[in-house]
Order: C-alpha cells, then structure tokens, then sequence
C-alpha cells in the first residue's frame, strides 16, 4: 500500500496475475475438418428438443382430461362411443408416434458402417462445394442415391429425405414418412372428438345437467354444484366454475392444436399432389426468390442506367442548341439592333428630360395648353421610327415656317405670313 495526496492506493501489480488467455482451437484453419458430434441415431437421441418434450406434455394432457374428466360424464350410450373411437385414436396416435421416433431414417449405407455412432467430421467448404456431391457423401463417406439428403442436425445421410421435425426430434425421411402422416392424421381425429365432447357438456351443464349426472356416484349428491372427476375409479369432488375453467381451457388448446395440425396435412396433401417433398419445395422457393431479387436487381441497374443516359442526352442536346443560336449570324443581328435602339432611346429621353428642365426654370413651375401640347409632340417624335433622309429633305423642301420667340415667355409661336 502506498499513500498518494493523503489516500491510500493499492499497489497495482500487472505482472502478478494469471491472465484468461484464449487458445487457439484445433482444427480452426478452414482447411481442416474439425470433428464434431456424433450422428442422432433416432428421435430418443439425448438431448430431447424442447418441442418434443411440450409435444409429449400436451399428449398427456389431453389424455388425462378426455378419459379422465369429460367422457365419464356423458350419458349413455355415448360415453361407451367416446371411450372406443377417442381410446383407438389416442392409441392409434402414440403408437405411430413412437414408430416414427423409433425408426433410424438413414440411408442403409450408412447404417451399415461399423463405425456409424463415431464422431464426423464437421463439412468444410474451403474443400468441396457440397456436402454430397457426384452420389457421394464426404462427410458419410458413402455412395448414397439420388433422393438421399445428409441432414445437418442429425449428421447423418437420411434416405428419402422430406424435413427434420423438431417436435419428433428427428427426420421424417423414406422409412418412417407414412408412420408420421398417420400420426398426424390420428391427432386432428382425436383432438376433434375431444372438442366435440367437451361442447356438449359446456351447452348441457346450462340446459339439463341431469343429463351429465347420470353416473350411480352422482345419486348421493344434492345440488348441482358439486361434480365429480375420474369417474369411477377415484372420484373427486370440484366446483361448477372448476369444470367449466378446465373446459375452457382445453377447448382453447383443441383449436390450436387443430389448426396446426389442419395446416400441416393441407400442406403435405398439397406435395402429394405436386408430387415432391419438403425439402424440394423449400429448394424450389428459396431459388424463385433468388431469381427473383436478381431479376429486379437488373431491372434497377437497367433503370438506373437509362436515367443516366437520358439526362447526359438532355445536356448534350441543350449545349448543341446553345452554341448553334449563339453562332448563328441572325441571333448576332438580333442583339446589335436592339443595342442600338435602346441606346437611341435612352438619349432621346435624356434630351426631353433637360429640355422639360429648362422650361419649367424660366415659367417658374407654369404650364400652358401650348407647352403640353408640344412636349406630347415631341414625346410622339421619340417612340416613332425615324423617317429616310430622303424623306426629310422632302418635306424641309415643301414647307418652311420661320419661327420666333414670344417676348412674354419662352414659348415658341410661328409668324405670320401676312405681317411680312
């Protein structure tokens, strides 16, 4: 500790602690393999996907609450119905289910390989295009066929590849394709029977729940608020408000899981009918959209490119007509004449100006009927056009009148003829 301004600083010592250095990995060049995890073999591969495990809770569920709860309460012969179609739908379902997850979906090179659960490398680009390439998986090292796709979540080349669903937590590829569409199937069977059954009880417990109390358990309770759950085995006792929650409650998740599951067989009926799979659906869109961003991308460019060249036109075509107007002898004509006549002007008012000047000084700010008269003569002399001298001369020839001044002012009068 050392004492610095009267505070006490802790010695700081850079050379006495081990520094967190990070150390190159192996296998970072790009020209190397890395080794990586080891192939799933199925869907019980650990570790489970989240989607898999709510997919299994939700399962649960709806089986608890359906023979548990609702069908139990239907009269008869209806709960006899229920509990056969819903059971062989929900059995139907858990069994395809498991074969789907069950089931290794990868190609039978692959899993003929001793070494199949070893580590692969993981794929490097710096060395090949592809992951398969020529029939050939690099990564695999198998010769796999044409429809064969090597999925990079499992690690491993599935046969008849269509997608790698995350709530099976594996492929869905040639081997257990029909064992996942009947599951799908089996589902929207069972979760609409459920709806259907969980209405009925919804619209009778307001109509005549006498209907819905049918069982011998019911015959020692009075009232009806009081209602009974897992028949027969372990009844127990809940409220009107607690059936009608739960009943709600379940409907809200029937619809969704309907919906999705409608949309997924819509989806899969419809590459049944174009005769493909996921995975060249997917191919084939995401290609559309490439051609079609490049396309626009040329068309912009295109645009681009003819704006330019119009406007470089325009320039080109407005300095041309600019240079040709100004060379041309006419426009040059055109400027010497109206130079002239506005200096001809400008000096022709600049004379009636002082001559105005001069006249209002000597009748000291008086005007007459003769003086207005002249200066709009004169006024009239300025704007016309100038007459030949040939014409002047003319009319100086035919008539002279001698002019003399009138002793009271400075206005001009002519003299008469006949004083002379």
């Amino acid at each position: 500790m050392t004492v610095y301004c009267g505070f006490r600083v802790k010695e700081m010592n850079c050379f006495g602690r081990r520094f967190r250095r990070t150390v190159p990995t192996r296998g970072s060049s790009k020209s190397e393999l890395v080794p990586f995890r080891t192939p799933r073999i199925n869907g019980w591969s650990w570790p489970p996907q989240p989607l898999q495990v709510v997919g299994w809770v939700v399962y649960i569920y709806l089986t608890v609450v359906s023979f548990g709860i609702f069908i139990p309460l239907l009269p008869r012969p209806w709960n006899a119905m229920s509990y056969a179609i819903s059971g062989s739908l929900f059995l139907l379902h858990f069994f395809t289910n498991i074969a789907t997850v069950t089931i290794d979906p990868a190609d039978l090179t692959v899993r003929a390989k001793k070494n199949y659960s070893s580590p692969l490398p993981l794929f490097d680009k710096a060395k090949q295009a592809h992951v398969i390439q020529d029939l050939h998986c690099y990564l695999c090292d198998v010769n796999v066929g044409p429809k064969v796709k090597h999925c990079g979540i499992c690690n491993k080349c599935v046969e008849g590849f269509d997608h790698h669903c995350k709530w099976l937590n594996t492929c869905v590829g040639q081997r257990n394709y029909w064992f996942f569409f009947v599951a799908l199937i089996s589902a929207i069977l069972a979760v609409f029977i459920l709806t259907v059954v969980i209405l009925f009880i919804f619209v009778q417990h307001y109509l005549d729940p006498h209907i819905l109390r049918t069982h011998p358990q019911f015959g020692t309770m009075l009232g009806n608020t009081t209602w009974l759950v897992f028949l027969p085995l372990a009844p127990v006792k809940t409220s009107s408000a607690g059936l009608l929650t739960l009943a709600f409650v379940t409907v809200l998740l029937c619809v969704v899981c309907m919906l999705l599951f409608c949309h997924l067989l819509g989806f899969h009926l419809y590459l049944f009918y174009k005769g493909i799979s996921t995975y060249d659906h997917v191919k084939n869109k995401r290609e559309k959209q490439d051609r079609r961003q490049k396309t626009e991308s040329k068309s912009a460019s295109a645009c681009s490119l003819k704006s330019y060249t119009c406007s470089q036109e325009n320039r080109d075509a407005s300095n041309n007509c600019e240079e040709t107007f100004s060379q041309s002898p006419g426009f040059a004509n055109t400027n010497q004449l109206s130079c002239r006549l506005s200096d001809s002007i400008c000096i022709e008012l600049e004379n009636f100006k002082k001559s105005a000047e001069k006249e209002n000084s000597f009748n000291y700010g008086t005007e007459n009927p003769t003086q207005n008269e002249t200066r709009s003569m004169s006024m009239s002399v300025i704007m016309s056009p100038k007459p030949d001298r040939h014409e002047e001369d003319q009319g100086t020839s035919e008539k002279l009148t001698p002019e003399a001044q009138d002793p009271l002012g400075c206005s001009v009068m002519a003299q008469d003829p006949t004083s002379q």
